[in-house]
């Protein structure tokens, strides 16, 4: 049903008809889905929204396909509303193959993008930054499309609610925050949890807010429907507060000490489909609670005889499988800077796909603390934006958007900020793909940049590739030279899958022979940048110069080394390395990272399980000291790596 069908459903019986079959359906789905659980035919975690049936199926009545929502992880009632097939959904529970996200998902996660669902969500509030990248698509697009963001009460506490709030205020995005506010956040009363009210809240954010009973499902209805109207014709954000109550405890097995029976009572007084079944015909509600309840038995008894997964299926939409890119030729053209790259290898995405778009702090006006993207929120209005100091908010809504179907471009300005927005990463943009059974593509980039060896400290001088590198479903490039930066930057602005592209700032100044624009690298592949014979010396981004600058000086003694510039960390091109160290027989890696537990660890570990048999010396390592960044420059010389540490590195494995 579309917005202008749903202008006056207090009135239109249809209407209230059909609202009572879509909340008969999720009580009925969830009330099995509980005895279903009870006799362990459910594993995992179980979230139930029966008592909140109002406030899914009035916010989505009237959506579209043009709209998206996004959920929490009592989120069934809001797949349901949205359109979701209850046998897929059954099947997701139970774990077996033909689940709405092939078993990959569970209860917390179901999912299915090409309805618009962008999914339940284990953590509370990471779906919020996701809905704005979502409306900021919308946006983009103009095509009417709204984003409909559901949360807990409990959600509000949370920087992201904060962080999706405010970007979505500042940037004007087609979205309504909508709380289901059923006053417990897990085992806590709301009283307890915050002090300032919903309404309060959004006048702080300057956005306007909307209250209704979450009871009541004509006036959710009717609510929404006004407020989507409004986003259509191009309104801003609203947040809305819809009073509701959950009747089971926060998850199956809650044992729901934390309130009292006669509460419980009270609001099942207030039943959302008592209330909505005293409007229609005894008769009609009848029969329409006969047909739900078939559909019910019919899909628990075609859940039930599907397969589980494959084990073989394990490693299933991990990823986008890269379709390959051969080794371009070296490049010959006229001197250009590591600088150049990063802003030309922008402006060639930006010009050829409408899709791609840059965000990030003072990545529009300023050009960012660097200039690099100078000029171009000029040249691509609306696609280079400029946003809060809020990392969360921009890697959320890069994720949001990637599953829309953008190629974003997000910036994080320090890559020891990582830890700011670590969840929207390592739990949204590395799993979806995973967790949604191959249903979302997640082309997503997020630039970033670190360099130690100029005094900026512990908190601005980290090399944290080996983290993100143990999170399946990342890739992460460090690349060394102005051409791979262009053409690896291209690549990964081009992959469908989430890319991390770390740029040494210290290297920006560095000049190289520009490549032809049509210039890519392929992702994943390493690179021989000096061939030897002696000992194989592996690094990547600024070291890698070091290392060759080793590698000439040890020509003059007679120690042939051959250097390999991995690029790309995650994943590992092992087959370089180990086709290297089968001829060199020997293996030193230098990194500006701490040492240990680093990809110096890692490539070790490889070398002794796949090249045991050609090692003729130990596996050396050399990297930061296992300390902080310090900020005294005689403390950071000892603290990194050096070429004098190198060489001596590579001596010992040559000469014992």
């Amino acid at each position: 049903m579309t917005s202008t069908q749903a202008s006056d459903v207090g009135a239109d019986v249809a209407a209230q008809t059909e609202m009572y079959r879509r909340m008969r359906l999720i009580r009925q789905f969830e009330d099995r889905a509980s005895r279903l659980y009870r006799v362990n035919q459910i594993p995992g975690f179980l979230h139930l929204s029966i008592g909140q049936e109002a406030t899914a199926v009035g916010a989505c009545w009237p959506l579209d396909d043009r709209d998206v929502v996004t959920s929490t992880h009592r989120g069934h009632g809001h797949c349901i509303a949205k359109g979701l097939d209850v046998t897929g959904m059954f099947a997701e529970l139970m774990g077996r193959s033909t689940g709405t996200c092939r078993g990959r998902g569970g209860s917390m996660h179901i999912a299915d993008p090409r309805k618009g669902i962008f999914g339940a969500n284990g953590i509370v509030a990471a779906g919020l930054p996701i809905a704005t990248g979502a409306a900021t698509a919308a946006q983009l697009r103009s095509r009417g499309g709204v984003v409909v963001a559901f949360f807990g009460d409990g959600a509000v506490a949370q920087g992201m609610f904060h962080e999706a709030v405010n970007l979505a205020a500042v940037w004007q995005l087609p979205i309504i925050f909508f709380c289901e506010n059923n006053h417990y956040a897990e085992f806590s009363a709301a009283k307890d949890q915050h002090r300032a009210t919903l309404a309060d809240r959004a006048r702080g954010y300057g956005i306007d807010f909307a209250h209704v009973d979450g009871n009541d499902v004509v006036a959710v209805a009717d609510t929404v429907s006004g407020l989507v109207r409004d986003l259509r014709a191009g309104g801003g954000p609203v947040l809305v507060e819809a009073e509701t109550y959950r009747w089971h405890g926060h998850y199956e097995g809650d044992p729901e000490r934390y309130r009292e029976p006669a509460e419980l009572t009270e609001w099942k007084m207030r039943d959302p489909l008592t209330v909505l079944a005293a409007r229609l015909a005894p008769d009609r509600v009848a029969e329409i609670d006969r047909e739900v309840d078939a559909v019910i038995d019919a899909a628990v008894e075609q859940a039930q005889a599907a397969d589980e997964p494959e084990p073989e299926t394990l490693h299933h939409f991990v990823g986008v499988p890269r379709e390959p890119v051969p080794e371009p030729p070296e490049p010959d053209g006229e001197v250009f800077r590591t600088m150049d790259a990063v802003r030309e290898a922008l402006e060639h995405e930006l010009a050829a796909d409408e899709d791609v778009f840059l965000a990030g702090i003072d990545v529009g006006a300023g050009g960012n603390v660097f200039g690099l993207t100078r000029g171009l929120a000029e040249a691509y209005p609306g696609r280079v934006r400029d946003t809060p100091i809020s990392e969360s908010a921009i890697i959320g809504a890069g994720v949001g958007s990637a599953m829309a179907g953008l190629r974003p471009v997000v910036e994080l300005m320090y890559f020891d900020f990582l830890g700011v927005c670590l969840d929207q990463l390592m739990n949204q943009a590395a799993k979806l793909r995973f967790m949604t059974g191959g249903a979302v593509s997640m082309p997503l980039v997020v630039r970033t940049q670190f360099g130690a060896g100029k005094s900026s400290g512990s908190q601005h001088s980290q090399s944290l590739e080996a983290l993100l590198a143990h999170i399946p479903g990342l890739t992460v490039v460090m690349p060394s030279t102005p051409a791979d930066t262009y053409g690896l930057l291209r690549a990964a602005i081009r992959d469908p899958n989430p890319v991390v592209f770390v740029e040494n700032r210290l290297l920006y100044g560095r000049k190289g022979p520009r490549p032809r624009p049509g210039h890519l690298v392929p992702l994943g592949k390493a690179a021989i940048r000096r061939e030897g014979t002696d000992v194989t010396l592996v690094s990547y981004s600024k070291l890698v110069h070091e290392c060759t600058a080793v590698a000439e000086q040890l020509a003059q003694d007679g120690i042939s080394v051959e250097v390999i510039d991995l690029r790309t960390i995650a994943p590992l091109d092992t087959e370089t390395v180990l086709r290297s160290l089968a001829k060199t027989g020997r293996l030193v890696v230098a990194h500006q990272a701490v040492e240990a537990f680093g990809v110096g660890a890692e490539l070790a570990a490889v070398a002794a399980e796949h090249g045991f048999w050609t090692l003729d010396a130990p596996v050396l390592r050399v990297g930061a000291a296992h300390t902080p960044a310090p900020y005294a420059p005689s403390l950071e010389r000892e603290w990194l790596p050096d070429q004098e540490r190198i060489a001596a590195a590579v001596r010992k494995s040559v000469l014992g």
